[in-house]
């Protein structure tokens, strides 16, 4: 039995996320930018999307393509938007997206509901949990959760970057066994198979199967010129990256080949399979290396980075280097070695301005200077996730 095959034997729940390239117009003629929202590739992925749900899956899709079908409304043809020009793109985009999923699924006997996000949302464990319990309460009621990231009011800071990235959180979050990410390319190649040097291309080579996502593998993923998406292959190879560590596949397709939906449920060897059949971080200390936003770095020490690292110990205020950044109490910091080299992320017990004071120093030293504040441990090992 095949990789693909096995796979499919253990699926109940499927998240989908679909790109802008792929329900965007692509009438000859026009540049990206003045594509629209396809109201016929909708209406293609709600037939695609029932026909999964007669087979006995739940599906959670999340879809692209607000701030596209807004631009396309408010007539903008340039690129640089303003962030409230882009917000205001997806607060006319969402409603008319949702209105045409809306459409498009009712037609095949499917009720669906829209779920905007912010990374607010998902940074705050206890509105983690209660985005969990309303997905898995509309499943449970045969609705289809159509989920994007909620684009009209987040900014920069609170942003969780791209719907690549977005897809892989909500995949863990419901506990899914597959995602499938729809993109405009067949999925990862050796090598960038758009170069205009065409002997370059035509070496290009389709990748099946990776086990690992490391720095060769996200350098090869490079970045996608479409002006329509916004991260490209990168962001997808980085989403599937997260999906492993939860212990879930993930499949990057050619959303524009119409038929594959039906060759992935058919184990067919389509698109590149991210999956390296190990298990997977418990929930919680996923959440804190994958879905919290770092406020900080610590650099710290050889002999800390071995007690973490080999003896799986607490990170404590002797084996720190250097303090990056501005945090406060509980909030997430990366911590990487004396070469630079990420090795791992935790929620901190102590701010900043209180680690620049106590940093390098012994445990009954920063017991005495800090008195009722203090903590043993900087980050303690049931708050540390290391790579």
């Amino acid at each position: 039995m095949t990789v693909r095959a096995d796979i499919l034997k253990n699926i109940k729940r499927v998240v989908i996320k679909i790109g802008s390239s792929v329900i965007s117009n692509r009438d000859k003629g026009r540049s990206p930018l003045e594509c629209g929202l396809s109201k016929d590739w909708v209406r293609h992925y709600a037939r695609k999307i029932k026909a999964i749900r007669d087979k006995g899956y739940e599906v959670v899709l999340v879809s692209s393509g607000a701030i596209m079908a807004g631009r396309e409304r408010l007539e903008f043809g340039r690129t640089d938007l303003t962030i409230p020009e882009k917000q205001a793109c997806a607060a006319i985009g969402q409603s008319f997206l949702m209105h045409t999923y809306e459409k498009a699924f009712e037609k095949k006997g499917l009720m669906v509901a829209q779920i905007l996000l912010s990374h607010d949302d998902l940074g705050n464990r206890r509105r983690y949990l209660n985005a969990k319990h309303t997905i898995e309460a509309l499943l449970e009621k045969g609705v289809i959760p159509i989920i994007n990231e909620n684009d009209s009011v987040t900014v920069e800071e609170i942003k969780i970057g791209d719907n690549d990235s977005l897809s892989a959180t909500v995949s863990c979050l419901v506990d899914a066994q597959l995602l499938i990410i729809l993109s405009d390319v067949d999925g990862l190649y050796d090598r960038d198979p758009s170069l205009k040097n065409k002997s370059s291309a035509e070496k290009a080579q389709l990748i099946s199967h990776v086990s690992r996502v490391n720095e060769d593998i996200e350098k090869i993923a490079g970045k996608s010129n479409n002006r329509l998406t916004v991260g490209g292959m990168l962001t997808k190879v980085r989403a599937a990256k997260k999906t492993m560590s939860f212990g879930i596949p993930a499949l990057v397709v050619n959303g524009l080949d119409e038929k594959v939906v039906e060759n992935i449920f058919a184990g067919k060897d389509v698109g590149t399979l991210f999956w390296s059949g190990k298990g997977k971080i418990r929930d919680r200390k996923h959440w804190i290396a994958h879905t919290l936003k770092s406020t900080g770095t610590l650099t710290i020490d050889e002999g800390a980075r071995k007690a973490l690292v080999e003896r799986g110990k607490s990170l404590l205020p002797a084996g720190l280097v250097k303090v990056k950044g501005n945090f406060e109490f509980g909030n997430a910091l990366t911590l990487i070695d004396e070469s630079g080299k990420e090795i791992g992320r935790g929620l901190v017990n102590y701010n900043s301005r209180d680690l620049e004071r106590i940093k390098g120093m012994k445990t009954s030293a920063v017991r005495k200077l800090m008195e009722e504040s203090f903590y043993e441990e900087v980050i303690h090992r049931d708050d540390l996730v290391i790579f």
